[in-house]
C-alpha cells in the first residue's frame, strides 16, 4: 500500500555544490523527524516538498499525485502545510486573524457572496470565526485571541504559527525547528501538543528538530542527513547509536567524494 507522502531520489543542485543526493524519505502516519549537523540539506529538503524549490531529480507524491512542479499553494490545498525556523506571522495582525488567514485554501465563497455580504457570506463568515476561536484554544490562545502577533511572547508566537497551520487542514504538517528559541518547558508542552494532534485528528507530521531530547521523546521515525546524503533511518534508539550519525555530529569523518553544501 503507497504511503501518504513519499520522496524518491531527491536531488538538488545549487551550481556546482549539491545540497541533496538521491534522498529517500515515506511517511505514513505519526511523528518522523530529520535530523543532522548544520548543512545537511534539511531545509533545502521542506522547500522541495513545499514548491520553494525545484529539484534537479527525484520524485515526490502526496497520496499518489506527483508534487514537483506545483506552487505553494497547490501543494497548501492538496493537504500539506508547513512552518519556517524564522517566524513568519502577520506581525501587526491579531491572533485571530492570522488563523483566519491560513483558513483562505478551503474557503468557498463566490466574490458575489462577499461583494453583496449576502446571508451566506455572513454564515460563513461566522463559521470560520468559530474555527478560529477553537484552533487557538486547541493550542492555548484563546486568551489572546484579540492580542496583535508582534505583543505575544515568543513561545505564543510559535504555537500561533502552528495554529495557522491547522487552519489550512493538513494530512500532513513539515514543522522546521518548532521548539527553537523554547525553553525546555516550553519544548516538552509543544511535543505534548503535537502528539495529541497526531492522536485526534490523524495527522502524519515530519519535523526538523536540533533538541535531541525533543526527537528522542517525541518521534516514531527518525532520518539522518549529513551533507546531503541520507546516512542512517530507524527508530530514535536505534539511530541514536549509530556509528556513522555519531560520527557526523562529532565530526570523526573523512572527507567524502563529492563537495556538496546545503541547509
Amino acid at each position: 500500500m503507497p504511503s501518504l507522502f513519499e520522496a524518491r531520489g531527491v536531488t538538488k543542485r545549487f551550481g556546482g555544490l549539491t545540497a541533496l543526493h538521491g534522498v529517500d524519505l515515506a511517511v505514513d502516519r505519526g511523528i518522523a523527524s530529520i535530523i543532522g549537523p548544520n548543512g545537511a540539506g534539511k531545509t533545502t529538503l521542506f522547500n522541495i516538498f513545499t514548491g520553494l524549490y525545484a529539484a534537479d531529480e527525484g520524485s515526490v507524491t502526496f497520496r499518489d499525485q506527483a508534487l514537483l512542479g506545483l506552487r505553494p499553494d497547490q501543494i497548501t490545498a492538496l493537504g500539506i502545510c508547513r512552518t519556517f525556523q524564522n517566524i513568519r506571522l502577520f506581525a501587526n495582525m491579531t491572533a485571530i486573524e492570522n488563523v483566519l488567514v491560513g483558513m483562505n485554501s478551503r474557503i468557498t465563497l463566490r466574490l458575489w457572496d462577499v461583494l453583496t455580504r449576502n446571508p451566506g457570506f455572513h454564515r460563513t463568515e461566522s463559521e470560520l470565526a468559530a474555527r478560529a476561536v477553537g484552533l487557538l484554544d486547541r493550542v492555548g490562545l484563546q486568551a489572546t485571541a484579540n492580542v496583535v502577533a508582534r505583543n505575544l511572547p515568543y513561545g505564543d508566537r510559535r504555537r500561533l504559527e502552528l495554529a495557522r497551520a491547522l487552519a489550512s487542514e493538513p494530512a500532513l504538517l513539515l514543522l522546521d525547528e518548532p521548539t527553537a528559541g523554547m525553553t525546555q518547558g516550553e519544548a516538552s508542552a509543544l511535543m505534548h501538543l503535537l502528539r495529541g494532534l497526531v492522536a485526534d485528528l490523524h495527522l502524519a507530521i515530519i519535523l526538523i528538530e536540533h533538541n535531541m531530547r525533543v526527537v528522542m521523546e517525541v518521534s516514531d521515525r527518525v532520518t539522518v542527513l549529513d551533507h546531503g546524503e541520507k546516512i542512517a533511518e530507524g527508530a530514535p534508539r536505534e539511530v541514536q547509536s549509530n556509528e556513522r550519525v555519531i560520527e557526523a555530529y562529532l565530526g570523526k569523518r573523512g572527507v567524502g567524494p563529492r563537495a556538496r553544501s546545503g541547509a
